[in-house]
Protein backbone atom coordinates (compact mmCIF):
# COMPACT_ATOMS: atom_id res chain seq x y z
CA UNK A 1 0.00 0.00 0.00
CA UNK A 2 2.61 2.18 0.33
CA UNK A 3 4.03 1.75 -2.75
CA UNK A 4 0.68 2.73 -4.02
CA UNK A 5 0.36 5.38 -2.02
CA UNK A 6 3.73 6.63 -3.14
CA UNK A 7 2.73 6.02 -6.89
CA UNK A 8 -0.55 8.52 -6.22
CA UNK A 9 1.57 10.95 -4.38
CA UNK A 10 4.21 10.84 -7.58
CA UNK A 11 1.26 11.26 -10.01
CA UNK A 12 -0.61 13.88 -7.95
CA UNK A 13 3.18 15.25 -7.61
CA UNK A 14 3.96 15.04 -11.60
CA UNK A 15 0.42 16.94 -12.00
CA UNK A 16 0.95 19.66 -9.86
CA UNK A 17 4.41 20.36 -11.76
CA UNK A 18 2.86 20.37 -14.69
CA UNK A 19 0.52 22.75 -13.48
CA UNK A 20 3.09 24.56 -12.14
CA UNK A 21 5.01 24.56 -15.81
CA UNK A 22 1.78 25.95 -17.58
CA UNK A 23 1.29 28.45 -14.79
CA UNK A 24 4.88 29.42 -15.64
CA UNK A 25 4.70 29.06 -19.15
CA UNK A 26 1.28 31.10 -19.44
CA UNK A 27 3.11 33.70 -17.29
CA UNK A 28 5.91 33.52 -19.39
CA UNK A 29 3.95 33.75 -22.83
CA UNK A 30 2.02 36.70 -21.51
CA UNK A 31 4.90 39.19 -21.40
CA UNK A 32 5.84 37.61 -24.91
CA UNK A 33 2.79 38.29 -26.22
CA UNK A 34 2.21 41.78 -24.41
CA UNK A 35 6.00 42.85 -26.07
CA UNK A 36 4.65 41.38 -29.45
CA UNK A 37 1.30 43.31 -29.30
CA UNK A 38 3.37 46.56 -28.47
CA UNK A 39 5.44 45.75 -31.02
CA UNK A 40 3.11 45.08 -33.36
CA UNK A 41 1.78 48.51 -32.84
CA UNK A 42 4.60 50.18 -32.69
CA UNK A 43 5.21 49.01 -36.68
CA UNK A 44 1.91 49.66 -37.22
CA UNK A 45 2.39 53.21 -35.93
CA UNK A 46 5.92 53.66 -38.01
CA UNK A 47 4.26 52.65 -40.83
CA UNK A 48 1.61 54.67 -41.12
CA UNK A 49 4.12 57.62 -40.29
CA UNK A 50 6.07 56.63 -43.06
CA UNK A 51 2.99 56.53 -45.33
CA UNK A 52 1.86 59.76 -44.18
CA UNK A 53 5.81 61.07 -45.25
CA UNK A 54 5.30 59.58 -48.39
CA UNK A 55 2.27 61.04 -49.19
CA UNK A 56 3.45 64.48 -47.93
CA UNK A 57 6.84 64.28 -50.49
CA UNK A 58 4.62 63.72 -53.33
CA UNK A 59 2.05 66.17 -52.38
CA UNK A 60 5.16 68.69 -52.24
CA UNK A 61 6.94 67.36 -55.31
CA UNK A 62 3.57 67.53 -57.65
CA UNK A 63 3.28 71.73 -55.93
CA UNK A 64 6.42 72.31 -56.93
CA UNK A 65 5.99 70.89 -60.44
CA UNK A 66 3.00 72.67 -60.96
CA UNK A 67 5.20 75.67 -59.67
CA UNK A 68 7.71 75.36 -62.41
CA UNK A 69 5.60 74.53 -64.78
CA UNK A 70 3.24 78.44 -64.28
CA UNK A 71 6.71 80.43 -63.65
CA UNK A 72 8.05 79.17 -66.94
CA UNK A 73 4.18 80.23 -68.63
CA UNK A 74 4.65 83.37 -66.94
CA UNK A 75 8.26 83.91 -68.42
CA UNK A 76 7.20 83.15 -71.76
CA UNK A 77 4.54 85.34 -71.74
CA UNK A 78 6.18 87.96 -70.17
CA UNK A 79 8.87 87.69 -72.75
CA UNK A 80 5.96 87.28 -75.09
CA UNK A 81 3.82 90.85 -74.80
CA UNK A 82 6.71 92.70 -72.85
CA UNK A 83 7.09 95.39 -75.65
CA UNK A 84 3.34 95.58 -75.27
CA UNK A 85 3.39 99.03 -72.99
CA UNK A 86 6.72 100.52 -75.55
CA UNK A 87 4.31 99.40 -78.56
CA UNK A 88 1.37 101.17 -77.23
CA UNK A 89 2.97 104.04 -76.27
CA UNK A 90 3.97 104.62 -79.91
CA UNK A 91 0.71 103.92 -81.47
CA UNK A 92 0.13 107.63 -81.30
CA UNK A 93 3.47 108.29 -82.48
CA UNK A 94 2.53 106.12 -85.50
CA UNK A 95 -0.67 108.11 -86.22
CA UNK A 96 0.61 111.31 -86.36
CA UNK A 97 3.06 110.10 -89.10
CA UNK A 98 0.13 108.56 -90.96
CA UNK A 99 -1.86 111.90 -90.70
CA UNK A 100 1.83 113.87 -92.05
CA UNK A 101 1.82 111.36 -94.93
CA UNK A 102 -1.70 112.02 -95.63
CA UNK A 103 -1.27 115.79 -95.64
CA UNK A 104 1.78 115.88 -97.82
CA UNK A 105 -0.03 113.68 -100.56
CA UNK A 106 -2.88 115.88 -100.01
CA UNK A 107 -0.20 118.91 -101.40
CA UNK A 108 -0.20 121.17 -98.36
CA UNK A 109 2.30 123.75 -97.29
CA UNK A 110 6.02 122.39 -97.08
CA UNK A 111 6.83 124.78 -93.90
CA UNK A 112 3.77 123.11 -92.08
CA UNK A 113 4.91 119.62 -93.42
CA UNK A 114 8.04 120.04 -91.82
CA UNK A 115 7.01 121.25 -88.77
CA UNK A 116 4.83 118.94 -87.96
CA UNK A 117 7.50 115.85 -88.99
CA UNK A 118 9.76 117.73 -86.33
CA UNK A 119 7.15 117.46 -84.03
CA UNK A 120 6.48 114.21 -84.50
CA UNK A 121 10.28 113.21 -84.09
CA UNK A 122 9.92 115.17 -80.60
CA UNK A 123 7.00 112.77 -79.83
CA UNK A 124 8.72 109.91 -80.66
CA UNK A 125 12.08 110.73 -78.78
CA UNK A 126 9.91 111.75 -75.46
CA UNK A 127 8.79 108.23 -75.74
CA UNK A 128 11.85 106.58 -76.00
CA UNK A 129 13.23 108.76 -73.30
CA UNK A 130 10.20 107.96 -70.99
CA UNK A 131 11.60 104.12 -71.67
CA UNK A 132 15.34 104.91 -70.51
CA UNK A 133 16.60 105.59 -74.01
CA UNK A 134 19.44 108.15 -73.94
CA UNK A 135 21.65 109.38 -77.24
CA UNK A 136 25.02 109.40 -76.38
CA UNK A 137 27.19 113.03 -76.80
CA UNK A 138 30.08 111.95 -77.82
CA UNK A 139 32.01 114.89 -79.91
CA UNK A 140 35.21 116.29 -77.89
CA UNK A 141 35.15 113.40 -75.53
CA UNK A 142 38.47 111.09 -74.90
CA UNK A 143 37.72 107.94 -76.81
CA UNK A 144 36.32 105.44 -75.20
CA UNK A 145 35.67 101.63 -76.71
CA UNK A 146 33.32 100.81 -74.54
CA UNK A 147 31.28 103.26 -75.82
CA UNK A 148 32.63 104.31 -78.99
CA UNK A 149 33.27 102.81 -82.56
CA UNK A 150 36.20 104.16 -84.05
CA UNK A 151 35.59 104.37 -87.87
CA UNK A 152 38.57 106.58 -88.87
CA UNK A 153 41.36 108.54 -87.57
CA UNK A 154 41.80 111.84 -88.54
CA UNK A 155 44.70 114.73 -87.72
CA UNK A 156 43.42 117.62 -85.98
CA UNK A 157 44.65 120.90 -84.99
CA UNK A 158 41.56 121.81 -82.79
CA UNK A 159 41.47 118.13 -80.66
CA UNK A 160 44.57 116.29 -78.59
CA UNK A 161 45.35 112.69 -79.95
CA UNK A 162 42.54 110.08 -78.87
CA UNK A 163 39.60 112.96 -78.68
CA UNK A 164 36.30 112.24 -80.34
CA UNK A 165 36.10 114.66 -83.62
CA UNK A 166 33.22 113.79 -85.19
CA UNK A 167 29.97 111.86 -84.57
CA UNK A 168 29.15 109.61 -87.58
CA UNK A 169 26.58 107.85 -86.31
CA UNK A 170 24.75 108.23 -83.38
CA UNK A 171 24.91 105.95 -80.07
CA UNK A 172 22.53 105.27 -77.85
CA UNK A 173 22.70 103.36 -74.10
CA UNK A 174 19.67 102.48 -72.43
CA UNK A 175 19.32 102.83 -69.36
CA UNK A 176 22.66 101.96 -67.82
CA UNK A 177 23.67 99.68 -70.55
CA UNK A 178 25.20 100.75 -73.97
CA UNK A 179 22.59 99.79 -76.91
CA UNK A 180 24.61 100.54 -79.92
CA UNK A 181 27.96 102.09 -79.59
CA UNK A 182 28.80 105.68 -81.58
CA UNK A 183 30.38 105.79 -84.68
CA UNK A 184 33.14 108.30 -84.60
CA UNK A 185 35.83 109.85 -85.77
CA UNK A 186 39.00 110.05 -84.03
CA UNK A 187 42.02 112.86 -83.61
CA UNK A 188 45.13 111.33 -84.45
Amino acid sequence: MNEQHTDEEHINEVNSASVEEQEVSAEETAPQNEEASTEDSRIAELTKLADENQQRYLRAQADFDNFRRRTMKEKEDLAQYASMKLISQLLPVVDNFGRAVEAAKSGGDVESFSKGVDMIFRQFEQVLEAEGLKAMDVVGEPFNPDFHQAIMQVESDEHEEGIVVEEVQKGYVLKDKVLRPAMVKVSG
